[in-house]
């Protein structure tokens, strides 16, 4: 055995360090280890005294040695564990800064830490240093600075936090031999220079023209778009058909007009942004507002054999200045798009058809949560997409805040270091390294389908906008950027010196493209690209929803709900919920019994949707189970732990059903189902939340993506969510899923808000958004119960899903029977009802009159005009109308429709004289949205309830 070649770097360090201890107590020892020591002693003692033949392969160390020179062991190990330091810590010495910072360093990068010098090393063979950076030197000395220029020069290899040793022993492997690099990748320097100066014409022509008009350049970071050439480029040698970019500002001009390539005569056209008149009533009718020109996406296709065939599709998700916000919505993008649910049963997904590219900003990477959120999903089972390559495009500075005061880490990248994703650092100035690194990018993701960051360390050549002045805040680090060439100028000057192209020739390149520029601009007719600005969506026909059929046989439901009920043979369901199953055994006995509950009709229905076609994806947090155990759609064997999902194993099932317990969170969740959504909008996607409150935490996805993204950017959203609501004497947590904030956002059609009181409704509500999931797609909000879940009041026939339909109003059953008793009308939403109709029953029965009558306004918005009309037409004799609501008055539904019913109170049938004075009953305006006593709740809730028909006394 040749130890030193078995044995080397850290190894060869540990291998040492235990022989010492064995030469001084072998018992210390475990007898393996002993034994291994008294088979190899004479070797191991050659390599620490220096005898002759050690290495013979070393010239210059065998010379040493047959001169008599000795190696002292702590030299070995001194110079082992300097190579260690670089290996690990080399990227602190690295010439990582364009403006020529200089790095940190790191003691342990000195020979003098390890008290070597450079003649100890030339002792030294290289093959003690390990590696390809050794393979061709003759001594460790010169492997040791084959280390340094791998390991301190442009590039800084950050990855020893990987615990996954193979991953590690990879990385070094591609590091140390140059794979990427030049000469074994080799480079077109020509293509190189040709696109940076492209990047840098098309960046200084709007300069030019538009001065001071925002673009959020690239000019500091030029080499980003060659290195996302090159990383789509690699992407599709190896078969990925779908490229899913999210960025910052900046840049994303310029990756639209030369990766997308979207026509520069659009571009310069947002710049002159044309009034176009004519669109304005289209724009209004539609609700299209838009969304300035650095936060709009695109796509492009490319067809690699002309044959008609699109072989990649590059996409770039629009976002808001919420700017790490999209990192979720297009995580879930390259799910939908990698994911295959015709088939029944689980769906499947392949990580080597869709590559997900994010673009981060220095300053938010570490500072935005919702960052940490998305890494978190990574490696996930129901969110992971096969590796995602994230570039932090660094600025080295905020807005106007230097990096010292907006994170406390040495990098902008190590947040990624908890979440075990490799880092490597570039100086975004070497056009070479850059294109290496990208190549080491994709070559990793495609080896581990894993998360891989680059560090891309530039600077800004103007402020955070153009119109902004950074010499005001950062006047030292701005003089160093005026005076440094663009990276376009630097990798030409090289060019020229290597004798790839001729004195002048970039010059000359430069000049043509900005000379095809300003003909463009001279010649750009604005009001005929206008036109092709304009949103392209058509309305949706008119009343699709309403005219959506919901409801299903009979015999189906019965044949479902049995299919529901059959499990493996010999799987042991648990006491409890064999005995909750059995009463669904007869559910169908009496299709006129209230038998179905709420999970019931849940299950039953996203069965019937699979029935018919349509995939289902179900996650939030705790569904599987549910948060009030009313949801069973994954079984455990009680036995052996193993599960069972009944919706996967559905005999009738036609497409996938995908349920996935989500991570505890709802920012970068409900972005990442929301991006899943839009992605495959055909497939109805469900999110849960575990109290209807959390959404406070996902306000900004609510605000930026999902009520307003079809008005921004013409994406059309069906995403349901289900958000528990209602008051139980739980206190101000976990009782409201806050409706007034989407009520507040909720206009020109932007969502469906409802607040369902029985399983039925339920039903029906889900197969309706099913049934327009592409003919009149929108956000479905539902405001779920929590006591209701299991109350008799709540439970529905059979026969009301075989044969109803959903109903945004439900009107008084027992009042209309006796119209013309009724002086007040109380509407009402949700589980308060439930309350008041039993006050209400109780006072028929004492009093033998009733004069009030209980309306359900079931679906908020869109707000059901007809249906309220109708209610108030079918009492002449009303002399007050009312709504109810648990929640404080500036909470709830109260402020939203309150000026659509005085529209329609206003305009009441002349069955009634005057106007009809519309109240309102409830807890009184709060910061707070419940109260945080049980008792103190309960006596409001019966004030409230009670005073409801307190009237003409």
């Amino acid at each position: 055995m040749d130890l030193w070649r078995e044995f080397h770097g850290p190894n060869a360090a540990y291998l040492l360090d235990l022989f010492l201890q064995y030469e001084q107590n072998p018992a210390a020892l475990d007898k393996a280890t002993q034994t291994f020591f008294q088979q190899n002693a004479a070797q191991i003692r050659q390599i620490m005294t220096g005898e002759n033949g050690v290495v013979g392969t070393d010239t210059a160390t065998s010379a040493a040695l047959s001169a008599g020179v000795s190696v002292p062991t702590e030299k070995i190990m001194g110079a082992v564990n300097l190579a260690q330091a670089i290996r690990e810590f080399g990227h602190l010495a690295a010439r990582l800064d364009p403006l020529g910072t200089e790095p940190p360093g790191e003691p342990s990068l000195a020979l003098d830490y390890h008290e070597l010098t450079a003649d100890d090393l030339r002792q030294l063979p290289a093959s003690l240093i390990g590696g390809p950076a050794a393979a061709d030197c003759t001594n460790a000395l010169e492997a040791i600075e084959a280390l340094r220029h791998t390991y301190s020069g442009a590039v800084g290899y950050d990855y020893d936090h990987l615990r996954d040793h193979e991953e590690r022993r990879w990385l070094r492997e591609m590091a140390e031999s140059g794979r990427f690099a030049p000469p074994h990748t080799p480079l077109d320097g020509r293509a190189l220079l040709t696109r940076l100066t492209q990047v840098e014409t098309f960046e200084q022509f709007l300069q030019r023209v538009y001065p001071g008009k925002t673009r959020f350049s690239i000019e500091g970071l030029d080499m980003m778009l060659p290195m996302l050439d090159e990383m789509i480029s690699d992407a599709a040698t190896v078969g990925i058909r779908s490229v899913l970019i999210g960025m910052a500002h900046r840049g994303r001009l310029n990756v639209m007009a030369h990766l997308l390539e979207r026509p520069y005569a659009q571009l310069l056209t947002m710049f002159k942004d044309p009034a176009q008149r004519d669109f304005y009533d289209k724009r209004n009718i539609m609700g299209w507002t838009g969304d300035v020109k650095y936060h709009a996406g695109g796509y492009h296709t490319l067809d690699f054999n002309a044959d008609d065939v699109v072989d990649m599709t590059i996409a770039l998700a629009p976002n808001p200045s919420h700017l790490e916000h999209v990192n979720p919505v297009v995580i879930g993008m390259a799910r939908a798009a990698g994911t295959y649910v015709d088939d029944p049963g689980a769906p499947r997904f392949n990580h080597a058809v869709t590559l997900p590219i994010l673009i981060h900003g220095d300053a938010a990477f570490p500072g935005q949560g919702i960052v940490a959120e998305t890494l978190n999903m990574h490696q996930l089972p129901g969110y992971r997409v096969g590796g995602t390559i994230h570039i932090i495009a660094n600025n080295q500075i905020g807005f106007t805040t230097d990096w010292q005061e907006g994170r406390s880490t040495i990098y902008a990248s190590d947040l990624a270091k908890g979440f075990k994703i490799p880092i490597v650092h570039v100086n975004a100035n070497d056009a070479e390294a850059c294109m290496a690194v990208a190549r080491l990018a994709i070559a990793y993701r495609q080896q581990f389908h894993k998360d891989f960051l680059i560090d891309l360390i530039g600077y800004r050549r103007y402020g955070h906008n153009e119109g902004d002045e950074p010499r005001f805040t950062q006047p030292l680090m701005y003089r160093r950027v005026d005076d440094l060439p663009t990276v376009r100028q630097q990798w030409a000057d090289t060019l020229v010196k290597r004798g790839e192209i001729e004195s002048g020739e970039a010059e000359k390149l430069t000049q043509s493209y900005l000379a095809d520029l300003q003909a463009l601009y001279e010649s750009l007719e604005v009001e005929e690209v206008a036109e092709e600005l304009e949103p392209q969506l058509e309305l949706p026909p008119a009343g699709a929803a309403r005219q959506a059929a919901t409801a299903v046989p009979l015999a189906d439901l019965n044949a479902l709900n049995q299919s529901l009920l059959t499990f493996p043979d010999g799987f042991q369901l648990e006491r409890k919920l064999r005995r909750g199953l059995g009463k669904r055994e007869t559910a169908f006995a009496d299709p006129d019994q209230p038998t179905i509950e709420w999970g019931t009709a849940e299950e039953l229905a996203l069965a019937a949707i699979l029935a018919a076609g349509t995939a289902v994806r179900l996650t939030g947090e705790d569904v599987k189970r549910g948060t009030f155990s009313h949801r069973h759609a994954v079984f455990h064997d009680a036995e052996t732990g193993a599960e069972y999902c009944p919706l996967q194993h559905l005999p009738q099932a036609k497409a996938a059903f995908e349920i996935r317990n989500s991570p505890l969170s709802e920012n970068a969740v409900i972005g990442f189902e929301y991006g899943y959504n839009i992605q495959a909008p055909e497939r109805l996607v469900i999110w849960e939340a575990q109290y209807g409150d959390f959404i406070n935490t996902a306000q900004a996805i609510i605000d930026e993506f999902v009520v307003s993204g079809k008005a921004k950017w013409e994406q059309t959203p069906s995403l349901v969510l289900l958000l528990p609501h209602g008051y139980e004497g739980q206190g101000p947590d976990h009782s409201s899923g806050r409706p007034e904030r989407f009520l507040q956002l909720a206009a020109k059609n932007s969502l469906r808000l409802a607040y369902p009181t029985t399983a039925a409704q339920y039903f029906h509500l889900l197969r309706r958004q099913t049934a327009v999931l592409v003919t009149d797609p929108l956000p479905l909000v539902v405001l779920t119960p929590k006591s209701l879940l299991r109350h008799p009041r709540a439970a529905s026939t059979p026969r009301e899903l075989a044969e109803g339909s959903w109903q945004p109003v439900i009107p008084d059953a027992l009042a209309l029977g006796r119209a013309e008793e009724i002086r007040r009308l109380v509407f009402c939403s949700g589980k308060v009802f439930v309350d008041l109709i039993e006050i209400q029953q109780r006072i028929l029965t004492e009093k033998k009159e009733l004069k009030v009558a209980l309306t359900r306004v079931e679906q908020l918005y869109p707000f059901p005009d007809e249906e309220v009309q109708a209610a108030l037409a079918a009492y002449p004799n009303l002399e007050e109308v009312v709504w109810l609501q648990e929640e404080p008055a500036n909470m709830g539904a109260w402020e939203f429709v309150r000026p659509c019913l005085e529209q329609w109170i206003d305009g009441k049938p002349e069955a009634a004289s005057g106007r009809v004075p519309l109240r309102y009953i409830g807890r009184p305006r709060r910061t707070s949205p419940a109260e945080g006593s049980t008792a103190w709740h309960r006596r409001n809730q019966q004030a409230i309830t009670e005073f409801a028909f307190e009237f003409g006394d």
